[in-house]
């Protein structure tokens, strides 16, 4: 199996990278990324795990040379940011190059733009596409695909994400969280999706580890995927929180100086001087996530629950290399050619139990931790 990882030497791709490396299905993986010295020094880092590390240097704005990078590989894994600006074109280049794609989108608008704009051309080309598998979206997803399915008619799901503010130190983390709360956020509503304000639907949750916390409205990618493959649902809501610095992505939103690409450039450029930076030796610290989902059960409303706590490096870059995996191999729910959200292509227990397997990362049907989600292979 060969595998190209776009953006492979950032923070999320070095992850995917270090976990395909230690896959025996892997015999060659591609790290293509412009910043060449860190692609070097993670494939030497790599070298003699196992498969063939190769550095392509690659820059995603010139779409001939993304072609020719993906053109012959078995898949390609993108954790190459800001989607917003990247996942358009990247797209577009794997379904030109002829290669099945997985990435961690979760940028709402470029989510919407990739289903909207090319879904025909990924079906007639035969080329499957799946959107957003990493943490939120994609673990989110997978959770509410196995709560839903559950459900007769599933209604309503609410993901509740807290990411700490020391979380995620790529620049292209930052600019995301500046757009997802610069600007209106899409909520699936009375089967529409609507455009609100970011920050104007606040809601108090308990999340796991974490504790009761206010987490508010963002835009991300789940409420545009999920009613696509699961009609019934008359609300999909994302909310979310990053600390102490949620008022200040808000307060700049609503003064609309990140309403622009440009403009999140300009701000992204000043708060990485600003934003505390990771310490050598500590940790990055655990963020939270909970998936609830109600909905009718033999004519009675049932709510169900999933959470769990991780890394953001771990719990984004490992599920994108196992998603990226099992493409390859035909291991997905979808043979034909189009865009998937996670939900409809991947199995969430095969997953969930994968993920569980190499990272000890756990999903949870209490936000107390105590009753793990039983992972049973004859589940899948």
């Amino acid at each position: 199996m060969n595998v190209i990882v776009l953006g492979g030497a950032g923070d999320m791709g070095s992850q995917a990278v270090e976990t395909l490396a230690f896959c025996p299905d892997v015999q060659r993986i591609t790290i293509a990324d412009k910043n060449v010295v860190k692609a070097e020094a993670l494939a030497r880092r790599l070298t003699g795990i196992g498969p063939e590390l190769i550095v392509r240097p690659m820059d995603a704005r010139d779409y001939n040379d993304v072609v020719e990078a993906i053109r012959g590989h078995d898949v390609a894994a993108s954790a190459l940011g800001p989607f917003y600006r990247f996942e358009m074109p990247l797209v577009r280049a794997a379904i030109e190059a002829g290669v099945d794609y997985i990435s961690i989108c979760d940028d709402w608008i470029a989510a919407k733009q990739v289903i909207e704009e090319l879904d025909d051309l990924a079906r007639q080309r035969g080329r499957r596409i799946i959107i957003g598998m990493g943490t939120s979206p994609g673990l989110s997803n997978l959770a509410v695909a196995y709560l839903a399915r559950q459900m007769d008619k599933p209604i309503r799901a609410t993901i509740s994400v807290y990411q700490p503010p020391e979380s995620g130190h790529g620049m292209a983390v930052l600019q995301h969280v500046l757009f997802i709360y610069g600007g209106p956020a899409p909520v699936w509503r009375q089967g529409r999706l609507e455009m609100v304000p970011a920050g104007q639907i606040v809601r108090e949750v308990d999340l796991p580890l974490v504790g009761r916390m206010r987490v508010w409205n963002a835009g991300h990618a789940e409420p545009v995927t999920l009613p696509r493959h699961f009609p019934s649902f008359e609300e999909v809501a994302y909310l979310m929180s990053v600390g102490v610095w949620t008022h200040l992505f808000l307060w700049l939103g609503r003064l609309r100086l990140t309403s622009t690409p440009e403009r999140i450039d300009r701000v992204a450029n000043i708060l990485a001087r600003l934003l505390p930076a990771p310490k050598e030796g500590v940790p990055e610290p655990l963020g939270a996530l909970r998936v609830d989902v109600e909905g009718i059960k033999d004519n009675q409303p049932v709510h169900l629950m999933l959470c769990g706590v991780g890394r953001m490096r771990q719990a984004t870059g490992v599920p994108l290399a196992l998603g990226a995996i099992m493409l390859a191999k035909g291991q997905v729910l979808v043979s034909e050619g189009g865009i998937y959200g996670p939900e409809a292509a991947i199995d969430p227990i095969a997953l969930l139990r994968d993920l569980r397997e190499k990272t000890g990362l756990q999903a949870y049907k209490d936000v107390g931790m105590t009753h793990p989600l039983e992972l049973d292979p004859t589940q899948s």
